[in-house]
């Protein structure tokens, strides 16, 4: 990287917080309106800010009907690939306008109208991406739950969106399991206190269903009957869709997004972050239930014009470790986006990379990671194995679009291992001690990010502006309080080390679990690993790691945790209390990969311990149990 190009960075990172209504003004011409934005950025509500007031934009219409405007209508726009089924298919930007205007057809036929609110239950099909982009057609705002969440999970987003229709599918398919959707859908709706008018259920033809007469209909025969429609004159300040994430206190929290603000964050991010020009390829491997699947395999390569990946299958299993190289080279993928634990999975799984050697690459050129925090071992692992960038970066499912990343489009900075480089433009993040004071540079404290937020982020809560401002913009007046804590260092670069619940205190010493997982899994037979704080009576807190060996390891648990522990104490010094060390087979993680290291704190500390909905293999937390039962906890 040249001087130059870390000094044109900088000035655009200074130009994009000096003089925000200039820089995301000119971004934001780059996209089809309707009719031009009052205000740029609205801060007459604080701290309830809105960009681009007033202005009138379609995000379908951007994302599809506008390339065929263009003349790009027949470039491939979404490849479906799904092992588990066996089958490929590829649909051109012209092919998915006019399928997703007969949708939005079909829906507009039942009654929904703009602002009506749909709820998606689907696996990940290229159905899923027409029904969401069909709702944004209509103006109507979208809902998308997990496919396979427990039916109570699924009533309670139910209850909330109080939808007039939900979209769903027969089943869905894990592996070589046939997970059947209708039932999980029709006990929801029994639970549920909305009732929706009706439900459009897609029929696969691995596990077909049962549809419950005047309320359920064929999706195939309504979407045939269908006229199609135009997009919707839709305003900026609209929301687009709910995106439930966790809450405290048990009721989800339904995140918002707008058309305005997030087509133009996306289209931004596509071209200067991961550095993508249309007609490129971009494979994300997540789910259209994540943030990350609403983000980059939907809306935002679509928008940019490039051709987006849908793949239905696993990092390994689905047939190997070689699933995603398969892929790669197969669709001509130029950047690959995926969680840690996925490489992890594929680590573990392929230490040697023999499955990324087995034949060149093609095209492709960039790695990122995000979705948890990426550990120096295996980021050096991908880029040792891989030759190319591996971009490790920060975000969550309220910011809609990365914080922090080394923007490829931008200006490739140096790589700093267990840093998502520096904040994107137009991210103003600092660090807060517990009194809401600047931390100093390399001190651990708050992660938090000065308002008003970008475009793109979360405007507010779904009917809840109150829970918004009590959950995010309370604890520091001024900023958006992001959960995670880290430090910046001297050069700016930022170090997500652990969510602020998961600081532990050891003696008085206040000490990152995050610090502390970067070293376990350094040891040289550590697939992947966890460390929680356990209660101790005269500690305060003890650190206890949870340890998965590589394939094809096998020494005694103890020679393995005697190495471990010395590592540790090494490193970080024998303040840590590192004395610890469990080998099981596998963490307890959500279906996005997240390990759930509150429900292993919980089961430590011998407190009542609840199952969240999102886990992917429950077995996995009563391995945990009885590794801590075993131990002595």
């Amino acid at each position: 990287m040249t001087d130059d190009a870390a000094a044109r960075f900088d000035a655009l990172c200074a130009r994009a917080l000096g003089d925000p209504e200039g820089f995301w003004g000119e971004a934001a011409r780059d996209l089809v309106w309707t009719r031009p934005w009052d205000r740029v950025l609205d801060a007459r509500r604080p701290p309830f800010y809105r960009w681009f007031s007033g202005g009138r934009i379609n995000i379908c219409y951007n994302a599809l009907d506008r390339h065929v405007a263009a003349g790009r209508g027949g470039q491939t726009a979404l490849v479906y690939d799904s092992p588990v089924t066996g089958r490929i298919e590829r649909y051109t930007y012209r092919d998915l306008t006019e399928r997703v205007a007969r949708l939005a057809g079909a829906i507009r036929h039942l009654g929904v109208g703009p602002g009506d609110r749909v709820v998606i239950y689907m696996p990940m099909v290229p159905e899923a991406a027409m029904a969401m982009l069909a709702c944004a057609r209509l103006g109507a705002v979208h809902s998308v739950v997990f496919g396979g969440f427990a039916a109570n999970e699924l009533a309670t987003r139910i209850d909330d969106a109080k939808p007039k229709l939900i979209l769903s599918a027969s089943c869905g398919i894990e592996g070589a399991k046939r997970i059947p959707y209708k039932p999980l859908l029709d006990a929801a709706i029994e639970r549920a206190a909305a009732k929706p008018a009706h439900c459009l259920v897609f029929q696969r033809p691995e596990l077909g269903c049962d549809l419950v007469p005047g309320r359920d209909l064929d999706w195939a025969e309504a979407v045939a009957a269908a006229e199609p429609v135009p997009c919707a004159d839709t305003a900026a300040t609209d929301p687009l869709y709910i995106l439930y994430t966790s809450g405290t206190t048990g009721v989800p929290k339904g995140v918002v997004r707008d058309h305005g603000g997030y087509a133009v964050a996306l289209h931004w991010s596509m071209g200067n972050i991961f550095g993508l020009a249309p007609g490129e390829t971009m494979f994300t491997a997540s789910d259209v239930g994540w943030v990350v699947g609403h983000s980059y395999i939907v809306y935002g390569p679509l928008i940019r014009g490039c051709i987006s990946v849908l793949y239905e299958g696993k990092p390994i299993g689905t047939p190997d470790a070689g699933a995603f190289w398969r892929v790669v080279r197969e669709h001509g993928v130029h950047v690959l986006f995926t969680a840690p634990t996925a490489f992890r999975a594929i680590r573990r799984e392929d230490p040697d990379g023999a499955f990324i050697r087995k034949a060149p690459l093609g095209a492709f050129r960039a790695l990122f990671l995000a979705g948890e925090r990426c550990d120096p071992p295996t980021l050096a692992w991908a880029e040792t194995q891989l030759g190319l960038p591996v971009i490790d970066h920060w975000w969550q499912t309220e910011t809609g679009w990365p914080i922090a990343a080394n923007c490829l489009g931008i200006a490739r900075l140096p790589v700093k291992p267990g840093s998502p480089t520096k904040a994107v433009p137009g991210w103003d993040v600092r660090v807060l001690d517990e009194a809401g004071q600047p931390a100093k540079p390399g001190e651990i404290g708050n992660l938090a990010v000065r308002l008003p937020l970008p475009p793109g982020a979360l405007p507010t809560l779904w009917q809840a502006d109150d829970r918004y401002v009590a959950s995010y913009l309370t604890a520091f007046p001024g900023y958006y309080q992001t959960g995670d804590a880290g430090f910046i260092d001297e050069d700016g670069y930022i170090f997500v080390m652990t969510r602020t619940d998961d600081i532990i205190n050891v003696a008085a010493h206040r000490l990152s679990t995050g610090a502390m997982e970067e070293v376990v899994a350094a040891h040289p037979d550590v697939a992947e690993c966890a460390v929680i704080g356990v209660a101790d009576e005269l500690k305060g807190q003890v650190p206890v790691g949870f340890v998965v060996l590589k394939a094809g390891v096998a020494r005694p648990d103890d020679a393995i945790e005697r190495e471990v522990g010395q590592l540790v104490r090494d490193r970080i010094g024998p303040i840590a209390g590192f004395k610890r060390t469990l080998v099981v087979n596998r963490l307890p993680k959500t279906r996005s990969g997240k390990i759930l290291r509150q429900a292993m704190r919980g089961l430590a500390d011998r407190k009542p311990v609840t199952v969240p909905p999102t886990i992917d293999d429950p077995a996995a937390l009563d391995e945990i149990a009885d590794a801590l039962k075993e131990a002595g906890f």
